[in-house]
């Protein structure tokens, strides 16, 4: 899967990067290499799922797919 972010960098030196698709998933790094490990792992956080997340009714269940 791919993801686009937007890199920019900080008048103090480092990097801000965040992700326009994933409302308030954002990091920094202070170099671009360092800010773009950091964002990859603030998306999987963001994106694993929290069983308390879950309310089933009935039949439901929770599948994963692999993307």
């Amino acid at each position: 899967m791919n993801i686009k972010v937007v890199l920019e960098a900080c008048e103090e030196g480092g990097y801000t990067v965040y992700v326009p698709s994933l409302p308030g998933c954002i990091s920094e790094g202070d170099t671009r290499d360092e800010a773009l490990e950091n964002i990859r792992e603030a998306i999987e956080l963001y994106l694993e799922p929290v069983e308390d997340d879950y309310v089933l009714q009935g039949d439901s269940e929770v599948l994963e797919l692999a993307l």
